[in-house]
């Protein structure tokens, strides 16, 4: 899924199923077995491609949108699941991306930590462990948390100057050296 700066959708996405070795699903535990099989995954992986069909679409689809290496940035929830998938199999992906992430889930377990009735009020996530529906629930978290964390106006250059200051005098990172 494509979004702009401010999470407006741009393009839904391609939902891309990937063929894997026998291998792999044999090695599946109970767990994984049965939330893919209500999924309905393990029933449409006789359509799957190749991983290198899914490389191949994957970065045509994202190429159209951002045909300049290292701007994309990979968001999600517990995104560093993904990008270590895309390093070990897409490469060439993982390679046109930018290596900065974007971690909701970083965002939702400091509002767990620091805002708690905005964490307990966060939508409900159906997504059944699909990949493009898990994506759509991690932008429409990442929305909530936008409006309800991050101010729709931000401090002013001055008072953000003196925050600065503030917490620089705390003397935090001055305690590592």
């Amino acid at each position: 899924v494509i979004t702009d700066a401010d999470l407006t959708v741009v393009d839904p996405g391609i939902d891309v199923l990937i063929s894997p070795p026998a291998a792999a699903l044999e090695g599946m535990s109970g767990f994984v077995r049965d939330m893919h099989t209500k999924s309905g995954l393990l029933d449409d992986l006789k359509d799957g491609v190749t991983m290198e069909e899914a490389t191949e679409r994957v970065l045509s689809y994202i190429k159209r949108f951002v045909p300049d290496a290292g701007k994309a940035l990979l968001a999600g929830n517990s995104v560093g699941t993904d990008k270590a998938f895309l390093e070990a199999n897409m490469p060439a992906v993982i390679d046109h991306l930018h290596y900065r992430l974007i971690d909701v889930s970083s965002i939702k377990e400091l509002a767990k930590r620091w805002y708690r009735s905005a964490f307990a009020e966060a939508p409900e996530k159906h997504g059944g462990h699909r990949a493009l529906a898990d994506i759509l629930e991690s932008i429409q978290e990442l929305e909530y948390y936008r409006r309800v964390l991050f101010p729709s106006a931000p401090v002013s250059r001055a008072d953000a100057r003196q925050i600065a200051r503030d917490v620089v005098a705390l003397g935090i990172a001055k305690s590592a050296e």
